[in-house]
């Protein structure tokens, strides 16, 4: 039995599934408007592993989704996958955030572009075909109705920025999946337990998130 305890804290869902041999068991998560994943990620661990029947030193793994997206929320679910690796001294999965998002869209054509919000008009984009492949590295780019202009064919976008193609780019080009806002441990579950059986890890005491810009701190004020 593999039992991986995946976790995905990159955006507003705070997200944690346990999969037995690729299958999700138990799903916990919650997508409130502020981001509540230092209250939520820690309660929803202890719940999913206890819900699947198996105590945390069952665990063969945990798999942690790696980013792009919030700084804060990354830094929370990588130090707890960390915390859960080194205690129990397994290994750690990290698993691209945007490919999370296209595998919640099912479509026979075209290519999906994951778009994670990136405030203003700027957005966190991948391209992959419509077998997940990926077609185009992940970067950080403002939405114009120039993006995009090289890819022939229907565009499949979902996640939480995609609403800023909606009304730029031409119609009829793109279809929007606004069912898919957010990324899911739900969807982490097969891709760590194909990572885990080619021993596809990394290393607890060095991984960092892949934050792909750097972290802003807003200016105090003036008091």
């Amino acid at each position: 039995m593999v039992a991986i305890l995946n976790i995905e804290t990159a955006t507003k869902n705070c997200s944690v599934s346990v999969a037995i041999n690729g299958e999700t068991k138990v799903l916990k998560e919650y997508a409130g408007e502020g981001y509540a994943h230092a209250e939520k990620l820690h309660v929803f661990i202890q719940e999913a592993v206890r819900e699947t029947g198996i105590a945390l030193s069952d665990l063969s793994a945990v798999a942690v989704s790696m980013g792009p997206g919030s700084y804060t929320g990354l830094r929370i679910g990588v130090s707890a996958a960390k915390g859960l690796c080194y205690a129990l001294g397994i290994p750690l999965i990290a698993i691209d955030t945007l490919e999370l998002i296209a595998r919640a869209v099912t479509v026979d054509s075209g290519v999906i572009i994951p778009l994670i919000d990136a405030r203003r008009m700027e957005a966190y984009t991948a391209v992959f075909d419509n077998q997940y492949n990926r077609l185009r590295i992940t970067k950080a780019e403002v939405i114009t109705e120039d993006s995009f202009n090289d890819i022939e064919g229907t565009i499949h976008i979902a996640g939480d920025g995609a609403a800023k193609c909606v009304g730029v780019l031409p119609e009829g080009k793109i279809v929007h999946h606004s069912e898919v806002l957010y990324p899911s441990a739900a969807y982490m579950s097969a891709l760590s337990y194909d990572k885990y059986k080619i021993s596809d890890t990394v290393d607890v005491a060095y991984f960092e998130p892949f934050y792909l810009k750097d972290f802003i701190a807003g200016k105090p004020t003036a008091g």
